[in-house]
Parts: structure tokens; sequence; C-alpha cells
């Protein structure tokens, strides 16, 4: 069964782009990843796409989405909600279909960064490694075993370990 990964933050332009991304390319086969954000800003960030296509991914299907394309009949039924920003963690989520596991995973904003094209392109970098990090940590894991409260605090202490939190 593939596991339907919802990744969120709140302009789905930057960080839930990159988490999609890597969830799809990392796990291929085995997860099928979505991204959306409560306020999307329209279009993906350009420095996200630029940094997707310099490592091999294919970035023509991303787009910036509402989260709810996700809730209501015909949504896909998510099994694991990630949030990548503070605001999508605070916010009161919609429901989803089924009963997904929900972690954080933030990370600041390199959309957000002001400075050289250097700096911005760094601080997109740091936020690729770190959801990276913690998706091949996660992709070990042995999912069938676990209960939801058992993948909840293993995803949590992935990012707790490779964020230095």
């Amino acid at each position: 069964m593939v596991m339907k990964i919802l990744v969120l933050c709140t302009g789905n332009s930057a960080r839930s782009i990159l988490g999609e991304a890597l969830f799809n390319t990392l796990g291929a086969g085995e997860i099928e990843a979505f991204s959306a954000g409560s306020k999307p800003v329209g279009k993906p960030n350009p420095y996200a796409l630029q940094l997707l296509a310099s490592k091999g991914i294919e970035t023509s299907g991303f787009r910036s989405k509402s989260w709810d394309e996700f809730t209501g009949e015909g949504a896909p039924a998510i099994d694991i909600v990630v949030t990548v920003c503070g605001n999508a963690a605070g916010e009161t989520c919609p429901i989803w279909s089924g009963s997904p596991v929900t972690v954080h995973w933030g990370y600041p904003d390199p959309a957000g960064v002001d400075g050289s094209e250097e700096e911005i392109l760094a601080a997109f970098q740091s936020v690729y490694d770190g959801l990276s990090a913690n998706i091949e940590a996660f992709l070990k894991l042995d999912h069938a075993s676990l209960s939801a409260a058992e993948l909840k605090a293993a995803m949590l202490d992935i990012h707790a370990q490779n964020s230095g939190e």
C-alpha cells in the first residue's frame, strides 16, 4: 500500500513544495506526497524550483494550492500530515479524510530571506538538506509495525535529532 503524505505550510511555495518533491523522489513507489497551504501564494517560489531542477527533479507539475483540495469528497485519504512552518502548525487545520498522523517538522522560511542570491540559495539548500535527512530516516522506519502514536513519536524524534531541537 502506498502511503499518502500531505506537506503543509502557509504559502505552499517553498518548504512544502520541497517536502512534496523529496517525499516523492526518495520514497518512490512507497509514498505519494502532496503539498498545500492555508493561504497559498499562487505559484511555487522560483528558488525552490531552481534548487529542485539542479537536483534532477522534474518541476513542471508543482503548483501552489489550498489545503481545501485535500478535504471533502474525492480527496485522497491522507496517512500523514507534516507541517513545515510554524504558522501552519498553529492554525486550525481542516478535517482530513481518514485519521492521519500529524507532525511538525519546522524550518525557517527561505522565501523570507533578504540578502544576496547566494544567501537566498543557501537558505533553500539548508531546508532541502534538513528535509532530505528527515525523509531518509523516515523511510528506514518499519511503518507497518508502528502504531499511529509510535509513528508520530518516531517522526518527531527524527526531526529533533536532525535539527538539533
